[in-house]
């Protein structure tokens, strides 16, 4: 099997239009909003979404240029792909935990996004913290320093 195919049900619809100044992480956008437009042939798929503050966004990176070496923005380092979450994967498939504010028929109005304007959506999940939430043991090379998440910008 070398060939996987999904259908986009939607697009993302942010205020960034490029990958320059997209922030790098939902924490990096400061409660910046944008929309959720969910196709009407999947409306009905949103029933009952509305009761969570949460929702992970699955999507197609269509701006994005793989690379199994990255650098990634925190670090100076070069690093492998899969100990990043640079956007520049072989199967560019991005993944948000966004706040869902409300539901307009089949518009989510949502906030903290790290997307580009009319990035096709690929799945909507419910972020349920008693499956979701973890603690971590270990981080990689990865460490935050001063204890806040940084506020940065793609590099890509």
């Amino acid at each position: 099997m070398n060939n996987i195919s999904y259908k986009i049900i939607g697009l993302i619809h942010t205020p960034f239009t490029e990958p320059k100044g997209t922030p790098i992480q939902p924490p990096a956008s400061k409660g910046i909003g944008g929309s959720v437009e969910v196709f009407p042939e999947y409306a009905e798929g949103l029933k009952d979404i509305v009761g969570f503050s949460h929702v992970f966004l699955i999507y197609h990176m269509h701006l994005a240029r793989p690379s199994l070496i990255v650098k990634p923005f925190l670090d100076d380092a070069v690093r492998g792909v899969f100990a990043t979450r640079s956007p520049g994967r072989p199967n560019t498939i991005g993944l948000s935990l966004i706040r869902l504010l409300c539901v307009e028929g089949n518009i989510l109005r949502i906030q903290y996004v790290d997307i580009i304007d009319n990035t096709p959506l690929l799945d909507i999940k419910p972020f349920v913290p008693e499956f979701d939430m973890r603690t971590p043991t270990k981080v990689g090379w990865y460490k935050k320093q001063n204890g806040t998440v940084h506020n940065g910008q793609r590099r890509w």
